[in-house]
């Protein structure tokens, strides 16, 4: 069941609430051939300046032989930086919704998701050939074996989590399969304060996040800003999704959101103790 508002404050005096924000740390030169490899498209580079994927991997501290797993990573954006980057020496790990575990009207969705993945894995053996797809229920949410992973990773999901109610499902299941001293990294778009449960504008407070990976039993281990953008008012009827790169908005206004650019991001390094 979700906890009230009152309850994630509670955690929040609990646990460490913030901590200084860290200076962004150089990737390395491996990390940074994955993020200059030429097989990724110019449709996805073109975003890096909006989700600095060197600088925010490097932030999480992913070493090559790390087996890492990422949470929906969608159509593989960061797959296709992280799946060469771990492929000689580590594991990387697509989590993807088991669409035999939804219901019957989502069922379509999560399957052409899943296999779009998968075809494009297929499609690129020399960069893809490690990386492997398993597939989870998100009430009762299994990304592997007990203390199996380095890392966990998760970027802009959590407003998806809170608006179906399984969000601290997922965290306790992060917690579950990490090593001890293993990292959760998130990025998540960031609201001004604390959002209500029934919340749909796709932001969501820093603090709950913070609560809900202290609540799972996580340590907030270190926070970036190397994803903020400060001109992101996050006062747009239609949400997030009114910015770049969904641009659900009137062409008349396209100047103006493109000038903004993709949502404020919060960036946060968690360990499992």
């Amino acid at each position: 069941m979700r906890r009230s508002l009152a309850a994630f404050a509670l955690c929040a005096l609990i646990a460490p609430t913030s901590l200084p924000a860290q200076t962004p740390t150089p990737a390395s030169a491996s990390l940074q051939a994955a993020v200059d490899g030429p097989w990724r498209p110019a449709d996805e580079t073109a975003r890096d300046r909006y989700r600095h994927p060197a600088q925010t991997l490097a932030f999480f501290g992913i070493k090559p032989s790390d087996t890492v797993v990422e949470i929906t990573p969608g159509s593989g954006w960061y797959s296709a930086i992280l799946a060469p980057y771990l492929k000689d020496a580590g594991h990387y790990v697509a989590a993807v919704v088991d669409p035999a575990a939804v219901a019957e009207g989502s069922r379509a969705y999560q399957q052409k998701s899943r296999d779009s993945l998968q075809a494009r894995f297929d499609a690129a053996p020399a960069q893809f050939s490690g990386a492997r797809i398993v597939g989870y229920a998100p009430a009762t949410p299994v990304f592997g074996p007990a203390g199996s992973a380095d890392v966990v990773l998760t970027f802009r999901n959590v407003h998806n989590w809170r608006m179906s109610d399984n969000a601290e499902a997922m965290f306790k299941a992060f917690f579950a399969v990490l090593k001890p001293g293993g990292t959760l990294g998130v990025v998540e778009h960031r609201a001004k304060d604390d959002v209500a449960d029934d919340d749909k504008s796709g932001y969501v407070g820093q603090q709950q996040v913070i609560a809900l990976a202290t609540g799972a039993g996580f340590k907030l281990a270190g926070q970036s800003e190397v994803n903020a953008n400060p001109r992101d008012t996050k006062d747009y009827p239609g949400g997030v999704w009114t910015l770049p790169p969904t641009n659900r908005h009137a062409q008349a206004e396209d100047a103006k959101f493109q000038a903004i650019g993709e949502s404020d991001r919060m960036t946060l390094k968690f360990v499992k103790p």
